[in-house]
């Protein structure tokens, strides 16, 4: 069983994570190894919620005892942070070549898909990356800004301004796209709710904007997803422009 000491000062599960790769064990092509148990974690949350993950069900899925995967994950804790490690994936390259809008533009877009390819992540808060897949994404992200004038004590706050806007907007864009007052989905017709509660003596702003047609239903050719996709990008400009101030000021 896996000892949950430190070491440096450090969790174990950081030691584990920031290790050189080691050679490939021979072995049988399904033995129980730690790539096998979180990705088959991660599997159990894309398809039910982390609420659906339990060690019990994930010993069943891989075919082991319970007692098995404490071999290699010491507690969920620490299943969950080797999980927000690996779900991720590899970001996009970005060259600073390229331009900074444009690199962040990209760096913005496939980082909500991998929210939305893997929602629960949405549901983990609280915890800085500190682990070498997610901060593999911040590198990228900071790329972007190479060659530009802000100065880069400056750069992170801009980089943390976009995942945060990524995190909200895709929070909502799950509910939104799973079924009507379904757990986690909107009841039914947002907008139709709305405009039969609000009252224009009582949220008089709120009132003018659902009159200016914000929840209007989209044309029958435009998919909910697109909808939201255009919605983010939308949102996404609005940062940059004021990013391209700043930079402007920085220059």
């Amino acid at each position: 069983m896996v000892s949950d000491d430190t070491h440096d000062g450090l969790p174990r599960v950081l030691r584990v994570l920031w290790e050189e790769p080691a050679r490939p064990r021979r072995g049988p092509a399904n033995a129980l190894n730690l790539d096998r148990i979180v990705t088959a974690a991660i599997e159990i949350a894309d398809a039910d919620g982390l609420a659906a993950l339990s060690m019990a069900r994930l010993a069943d899925r891989l075919g082991c005892a319970t007692m098995s995967l404490y071999r290699h994950v010491a507690n969920k804790d620490e299943l969950l942070a080797f999980m927000m490690s690996m779900a991720p994936g590899r970001p996009p390259e970005i060259d600073a070549a390229g331009g900074w809008r444009d690199g962040l533009t990209r760096w913005s877009i496939a980082l909500r898909k991998v929210y939305l390819r893997h929602p629960w992540i949405l549901e983990i808060t609280g915890v800085a990356p500190v682990d070498p897949g997610q901060l593999a994404w911040v590198e990228a992200g900071l790329r972007a800004f190479g060659g530009t004038a802000l100065p880069p004590r400056e750069r992170l706050p801009v980089l943390m301004l976009l995942l945060h806007y990524i995190r909200g907007h895709t929070q909502i864009a799950a509910a939104t796209l799973r079924p009507a007052g379904g757990p986690g989905g909107l009841p039914g017709d947002y907008g139709a709710i709305l405009a039969r509660l609000v009252r224009p003596d009582r949220f008089p702003a709120l009132a003018e904007v659902l009159q200016a047609g914000t929840f209007t239903a989209p044309s029958p050719a435009v998919s909910p997803q697109e909808e939201l996709r255009a919605d983010f990008v939308q949102g996404l400009d609005r940062i940059l422009d004021g990013v391209a101030v700043q930079l402007g000021h920085a220059g």
